[in-house]
């Protein structure tokens, strides 16, 4: 028995609730059994019973065992003057406190019991997976819209983090986590740091030059410090000397990788395409937030990187021509993990419930994802038809399959319940 699991049968009543006695052999009937207390304090507040024929109302405190009572110091917290019942796995000691006592080790299915057991030793992609199959569908569709705000709202708070540091500028902030999604997971933080050094005022002032925006994102990752052998490179090499000195730049500390990477995720690609598109957009949020349809947003990123790079990956080392155009699957997940995140954000910060409807209806509205997460539960029969839902299920496998949270999941309390 677990903390955990102990407050779910008693939260959810999965108990045998007929002729409830106190320790001491009162009967006892549970009128209101509280709601769960998240806070310092009794497990459970606001609860009312009656204990023979006296009617009390208060808190309630579970324990493993009652011992714990003494074990946790409660009789020394103000905070447990108000408790009315103590409910425990098995009474291993009487305390004599004020307060009845009631065990309920003898009532709870042994079939439970197992069952919980067996999720919390699984050791399959899900706990439930040999379970999943059978769960209703309304209930894992009503899970996924949780499961989605819950995403949202988390990266919300990292949107909030940034806001505070840049004086509530959302432009300032877009620019940075967009910055950020062209780094992709290796060279994210590199990015970000970028954008950090080089604001939207300083490129509001070199907009109009392309090769300037290259030059400063290029030399900030500190890929134009070496010798260059041709006239593109040495250009941009002499532009960014320039700019450095002007501005009293300094390349940021953090390596940009190559390894790892196909060559079209190379971070001179991907900063030659976000300076591309820096050059083409003005005001980039509000004409975002202002679009009416997804198709207006995918526009907006329909850049390529300077021609030169048709020609190259790398400074110095000339390749078959292909146009480095940012891909149909690379705007997806532009839109996806910075453009839907941050516009919910906005309309969580300023109670504005349009926004957030907006990066929801968005988010119904793209491909699915696929990975090995989606692929997991494609398999097990859960439905991946958009964004949404792969959203939702990776949010599911890293913060409630793989941490064993079955008993705040949905679907795992489907399967106990049953």
């Amino acid at each position: 028995m677990t903390e955990k699991l102990f407050q779910f049968i008693w939260q959810f009543q999965y108990y045998n609730k007929s002729n409830l006695q106190t320790s001491v052999g009162d009967d006892l009937q549970i009128l209101q059994l509280g709601t769960l207390n998240t806070n310092e304090g009794p497990d459970f507040l606001n609860a009312k019973i009656k204990c023979g024929d006296t009617l009390l109302v208060g808190s309630i405190e579970l324990h493993i065992n009652a011992s714990h009572w003494k074990l946790h110091k409660h009789s020394d917290d103000a905070n447990y003057n108000n408790v009315i019942l103590h409910v425990v796995w098995e009474e291993d000691k009487n305390l004599l406190l004020n307060f009845p006592v009631l065990e309920l080790k003898n009532r709870v299915s042994n079939l439970l019991l197992d069952k919980y057991e067996s999720l919390m030793n699984s050791q399959k992609f899900i706990a439930c997976q040999n379970y999943i199959g059978t769960v209703n569908e309304f209930t894992i569709l009503a899970f996924k819209e949780r499961l989605i705000i819950e995403r949202l709202q988390e990266k919300a708070g990292y949107v909030e983090k940034l806001l505070l540091q840049n004086n509530h500028h959302w432009e300032e902030v877009f620019w940075q986590l967009i910055a950020r999604n062209f780094g992709n997971k290796i060279n994210c933080d590199a990015f970000e740091t970028i954008a950090k050094t080089v604001n939207l005022n300083t490129l509001a002032k070199h907009k109009n030059q392309l090769h300037q925006l290259e030059a400063l994102l290029l030399g900030q990752a500190d890929l134009l410090s070496n010798n260059m052998n041709d006239d593109y490179g040495i250009m941009l090499q002499k532009e960014y000397n320039y700019l450095k000195q002007k501005l009293t730049l300094k390349p940021i500390h953090i390596s940009v990788h190559f390894l790892r990477m196909r060559p079209a995720n190379f971070p001179t690609i991907r900063l030659s395409q976000l300076a591309t598109l820096v050059h083409k957009s003005t005001h980039l949020f509000s004409a975002i937030k202002d679009a009416e349809s997804l198709k207006e947003v995918e526009k907006m990123f329909d850049v390529q990187a300077n021609d030169y790079w048709h020609y190259h990956y790398t400074f110095n080392e000339i390749s078959a021509f292909k146009k480095k155009t940012l891909g149909k699957q690379m705007v997806q997940n532009i839109i996806v993990n910075t453009i839907l995140p941050v516009l919910y954000a906005y309309g969580w910060y300023n109670n504005d419930e349009k926004y957030k409807a907006k990066a929801l209806q968005w988010a119904e509205q793209l491909l699915p994802e696929k990975n090995n997460i989606t692929s997991g539960f494609q398999q097990l029969g859960v439905k991946n038809k958009s964004a949404y839902d792969s959203q939702a299920l990776i949010q599911l496998k890293n913060k409630y399959c793989n941490q064993k949270r079955c008993l705040e999941c949905a679907i795992g309390n489907s399967f106990l319940k049953k």
